[in-house]
């Protein structure tokens, strides 16, 4: 299980996303397993997904976050559709922009040694 460490708001985000507010008391992403699918256009589900990459990738940089969003939202391919595939794809895709190993700690190891 993922612990939040980083909390995302709404205006801290670069697009606006729907509210779907019939699904917003639904259980969220908190890490793997989690096979539900993901809804790349709502809010309550992107919030609780970007702050589980950002935590795992321990980045607090504002630029990262908003280049997350361009890629869970337009890069990301259609058939990856669960939420673990989704936290996958986003680790994986920026940990390599970052030039770092990903998972947990990858990050701030690299920097260590630069």
């Amino acid at each position: 299980m993922i612990t939040m460490g980083i909390q995302i708001n709404p205006s801290d985000l670069y697009y606006k996303y729907r509210r779907n507010k019939e699904l917003r008391d639904e259980p969220k992403f908190t890490g793997k397993p989690d096979s539900t699918p993901y809804d790349r256009d709502d809010l309550y589900d992107v919030i609780p997904m970007l702050s589980a990459v950002m935590d795992e990738l321990q980045c607090r940089d504002a630029n990262v976050l908003h280049r997350l969003e361009e890629l869970a939202g337009d890069e990301m391919p259609k058939f990856i559709t669960s939420r673990e595939e989704v936290f996958d794809f986003l680790v994986n895709v920026m940990g390599d922009m970052l030039g770092a190993p990903t998972g947990r700690g990858a990050i701030a190891e690299v920097s260590k040694e630069a």
